[in-house]
This record gives C-alpha cells, structure tokens and sequence, in this order.
C-alpha cells in the first residue's frame, strides 16, 4: 500500500493531506488561518449549517466540497454522497432540505459516460433526500489537474420547528444516541483503493439522514444537538462537541457498535474504527424524557438497526471525552494530529 504520513516533518508553511482529515491540524487551519478573516456570529456558531435571521421561516445554509477517490465505491459514488453530505449538514441543524447549488470541477478526459452516471446518481438521490437543484456551475481543467472531477454543493433549508439545536445547548444528564454502526464508509473506500476483501459485502453507509431528524424533531422529542460523522468519525466529533459545549462526554465502549468486517479491516490496517469516517450516521443528544420515544423512531428506519446509547453527558467543564473501555480503563479520546483515511469525502 502506498501510504504517506500527513503529518509536516517540517516548519514550512504549507498545505498538508493532515489539514483535511478533520482532526487537529483541521482545526488549526480553522483557528489560525479562516476564523479570524471571516469572524462573524453565523461562522461562530461552530455548527454543520449557519442559521440564518429569516422570518417567518429561519433559513439553513451550508456548502461542502467532494474530493473522494476512487469517483465509485461500494455503496455509491461522489454524486450521492455530494447530494446527501449537503443533506445531511442541514438535517444536523433541524432543517428540512429545500434547495441545492451544484458546481462541477471536471477534469479534461473524464469519460462522459462516467459523468453521466454520476449525474444520475444526484438526482436520484436528490429525490430520495426531497431537495431540489436549482443552480449550478460547470469548470474544466488540464488533464492532470483534477484527478476526474471534484463536486462542490451547498444547501438551504428552513427550519422544521423554532428549537435551536446546536452545541450549546447539550446538557448534564443528555443521552448520546448513536444511529447505527462505525466506520463502514472508510473501510469499505479503502476495501476498494486496496483490493480487500471481506467475507460478506460492506458497503459504505452513504445515506440522507433528513427523514429520521424531522420524525424525532415533529415527534416533540427535545433534541439538544446532533452531528453527522463525517472525516475523523465519532471520536473526532464528540471532541468538537465538548470543546464547544464545555462539558464532559462518558462512553462506554461496549455499547459502541462495530461491525466485524469493520473491527477486522481495522485490527489489519492499524486503525481505530471510532476514527474512520462515516456518511449515514449521526450522534443525537437527548433528555432522558425522550430517549425512549427516540430509540424507538430509530428502531423503526431500517437503515439504524444498530443503534445504541453509548454514553451521557457529564458536570464539571472539563471539555472532555472519556472513553470507559473494555478492559476496565478510562481512555481520553483526542483530535487525530493528522489524516488517517485522505481523499475519504
């Protein structure tokens, strides 16, 4: 296998693979570099989608850029996951998708018939997600400069019900509902760049996740915050939830669930599935009140049948993660200083 290591080796002020893998030097880039340029109260929001001061209906907006390689996995390919990473920022936010902006960076070679069945590929999932595109753009580069084609799309939506959620408002005592199970994006991505094979098929998770939110969120359940878990998967955005919140998050890692294709592939590689990325899972933080009602939406959407409490919230502002694992130890879960899956989304 071809891997490089992210990380710089040296004090040149540079872009590395590392800054895009969502971990510390992503946050970094953020701090240091765009934050302090473009601050204002919306950028503030540390938030998948920027709630924006509309009345009578708020309006959500996001944008997200699609480099993945390869352009086809098991699963799906760079357009459904264009569509539904847009999708599922918006769902994260509460808001019920609308409309979709696509721009299209293609590379001169790129075989048409593979746009094509790209292309198809987002409208389908246009339709499944019920956002609708309406404006778009179109770039071609020199052979050698795009790598087939890179995707941008931003999204707006409105929002389902006047309820803030974001990171600010998870509380002592909230339940961390998981959807479903880890990693299988990442390792089935990898599976395909590196021959693998697995006893049974592992698709990727690819999946909107905009239909369960507004069921949880018109159900009445008091859902605090939620996040996707994209690049840097569970670990990762737990860190940034409780760097944002200011609380303590307490896991328990024997209710995390992972599938055995998934552990194996990681036990292999090295890697620690609660790193490798997702794109059909989301994390929810839930009043105990409406942890039952909750489980039980899940139960119903075929797509969770994993889903588990893996944890609560804490007092104290400690800002931390702690993982209880399965040989009795608390692990401190941190940011990855680097990249651990480049090229994932």
């Amino acid at each position: 296998m071809n891997l490089q290591c992210p990380i710089p080796l040296t004090a040149d002020e540079v872009v590395r693979l590392g800054h895009g893998s969502g971990g510390e030097m992503t946050q970094r880039l953020i701090d240091q570099y765009i934050q302090p340029v473009f601050s204002n109260p919306w950028l503030s929001q540390a938030h998948d989608s920027a709630t924006l001061p509309w009345k009578p209906d708020q309006l959500v907006f996001t944008t997200d850029s699609f480099v993945i390689s390869p352009l086809f996995f098991p699963g799906g390919n760079i357009g459904e996951l264009a569509v539904y990473g847009t999708v599922n920022d918006l769902a994260m936010a509460g808001a019920e998708p609308k409309f979709l902006s696509c721009g299209l960076i293609l590379e001169e070679g790129l075989p048409l018939e593979t746009l094509q069945r790209v292309l198809i590929s987002m409208a389908e999932a246009a339709r499944n997600s019920g956002i609708t595109l309406v404006t778009g753009d179109t770039k071609v580069v020199e052979k050698g400069r795009g790598d087939g084609l890179y995707i941008n799309t931003s999204g707006i939506g409105t929002l389902i019900r006047e309820q803030p959620i974001d990171p600010n408002r998870i509380c002592q005592g909230d339940s961390i509902i998981l959807s479903g199970d880890l990693g299988r994006h990442g390792i089935a991505v990898m599976a395909i760049r590196e021959g693998l094979e697995f006893e049974s098929d592992l698709l990727s998770d690819c999946a909107p996740l905009n239909g369960v939110v507004a069921q949880m969120i018109n159900a009445g359940i008091e859902v605090h915050c939620l996040r996707d878990l994209t690049r840097g998967g569970l670990a990762t955005a737990l860190v940034e939830l409780a760097e944002n919140c200011g609380r303590t998050f307490v896991l328990e890692e024997s209710k995390i669930p992972v599938c055995d294709a998934v552990q194996g592939a990681c036990e292999l590689l090295g890697l620690d599935p609660l790193y490798v990325a997702n794109e059909g899972r989301f994390v929810s933080f839930v009043p105990e009140a409406g942890v039952k009602l909750a489980l039980s939406i899940l139960r119903k959407a075929t797509a969770y049948s994993s889903f588990a409490v893996i944890g609560t919230v804490g007092g104290g502002n400690s800002s931390q993660v702690i993982l209880k694992n399965n040989l009795g130890c608390d692990r401190l879960l941190q940011r990855l200083p680097g990249e651990q899956l480049p090229r994932i989304c």
